[in-house]
């Protein structure tokens, strides 16, 4: 594990370098294309530093060179202020990836733990303010998000089931701009689900831009979706933007490849 920035940062972000397997990488919606590793390797540098310049301290998890799925670690927990719930990953495969995950979150946070039956992806969970939305999925089911409410309940959390279809996690359909405010697709879910909660839909020609990741007030999104980036400046919203083309063949997002924790 090595930080990228000073340990005085307002947040700290945990990354996992790519795995040189992320070419057998697990599939649902997409078709399996071509991963350029090199590349992808040079876009995951650049958002890590985009990381640092929004605030972070950006400390890289000891790699997972046998899990292709690795540098996604954003599955392998939940971290909120007051605890940590470590995942038990939908996907077999990923259930490996979270005990170096744990050690590093150990120190910085109390930590509860999904069990057997129970799966739950990190991806399904996405927070505003003290509402918790855990997407039923083909990663998470009932049980886990039953957990997770027990899990955060003591905390003043409630925890709100939305279903999900026709992408991964609930993160690719919907995911928070702030405390207030959601960037989301609505083909995806019911925005019924979101009652009480400003909704900013993303442009119909970009279905996967509802991804974006929030550090404190800053944004951090990708280069792909002009569209639905004009809509949040629109909005008095100014992300910064990063390519992550290359990961996206891995059905994986910004919000995937970190966890951002308030340090």
């Amino acid at each position: 594990m090595s930080p990228v920035a000073a340990p005085t940062a307002t947040y700290r972000a945990l990354t996992r370098a790519i795995s040189p397997r992320i070419v057998e990488c697990e599939l649902t919606h997409l078709e399996r294309l071509p991963i350029d590793v090199p590349n992808a390797r040079a876009q995951h540098a650049a958002y890590a530093r985009a990381l640092v310049s929004l605030g972070c301290a950006v400390e890289e998890v000891e790699p997972a060179p046998d899990h292709p799925d690795s540098v996604f670690i954003e599955d392998t927990a939940v971290v909120l202020d007051e605890i940590a719930v470590i995942t038990r990953p939908g996907a077999e495969s990923r259930r490996g990836e979270t005990a170096a995950v744990e050690r590093v979150l150990a120190p910085l946070r109390p930590l509860a733990h999904i069990r057997a039956p129970g799966t739950l992806d990190g991806g399904d969970v996405f927070v505003v303010g003290k509402r918790v939305f855990a997407g039923r999925t083909g990663r998470t089911n009932d049980e886990g998000i039953a957990q997770l409410r027990a899990a955060l309940a003591p905390h003043g959390y409630t925890v709100e089931a939305i279903d999900v279809t026709g992408c991964l996690h609930l993160k690719t359909a919907v995911t928070a701009v702030d405390d207030r405010t959601v960037l989301a697709n609505p083909q995806w879910i019911d925005l019924r689900a979101l009652a009480g909660v400003d909704v900013i839909e993303v442009d119909p020609a970009e279905p996967m831009g509802a991804n974006i990741v929030r550090v404190g007030e800053a944004l951090l999104y990708g280069a792909s979706y002009p569209r639905t980036r004009a809509r949040l400046e629109a909005r008095g919203h100014r992300p910064v933007c990063v390519d992550a083309s290359e990961l996206a063949k891995a059905e994986g997002a910004v919000t995937c490849c970190s966890l951002v924790l308030r340090a």
